[in-house]
């Protein structure tokens, strides 16, 4: 799995002009599922997103995770981060999971999340997203299941 963290000071994901999620501080979790992906790569990216030290304590440093700071989790699947742009000019997504495989992860990411006690909002599977964000800092991180 792979996932872009932001954190942000308010996100929100709009669907044919309605807002279909949105938080008010937290992370936006842009995350893709590839087609070996398995449930320890989904639990490895829950653990991470939950309990990464991404937010400021009193002395200024990342020390505080999105639990610490009772923040909000944004998850947006985004299949594109399987794109593989080393050949030619147009990108292939063999390496992204398959819809069925995908939106199954997608949907026990977001469940492991909300069972940590995290408030977890979402974008809209395999549709059309208009995503907007205040990234805070700007903090934005790439976490890797299979590289980290």
């Amino acid at each position: 799995m792979r996932a872009v963290l932001q954190r942000v000071s308010r996100a929100q994901v709009t669907v044919d002009g309605s807002v279909v999620g949105a938080i008010d501080g937290g992370i936006l979790v842009l995350l893709g599922i590839s087609a070996e992906d398995t449930l320890d790569d989904l639990n490895w990216m829950v653990r991470k997103v939950a309990e990464l030290r991404f937010f400021e304590d009193a002395d200024g440093k990342m020390n505080l995770s999105v639990e610490d700071v009772g923040g909000a989790v944004l998850v947006v699947s985004q299949f594109t981060l399987y794109g593989d742009c080393r050949k030619g000019r147009r990108p292939s997504f063999i390496a992204a999971a398959e819809p069925a495989k995908a939106v199954e992860f997608y949907e026990k990411f977001c469940g492991e999340l909300t069972q940590r006690g995290l408030q977890v909002a979402t974008g809209q599977f395999r549709a059309h997203m208009d995503v907007e964000l205040v990234n805070d800092g700007p903090v934005t991180l790439l976490v890797d299941s299979r590289t980290e």
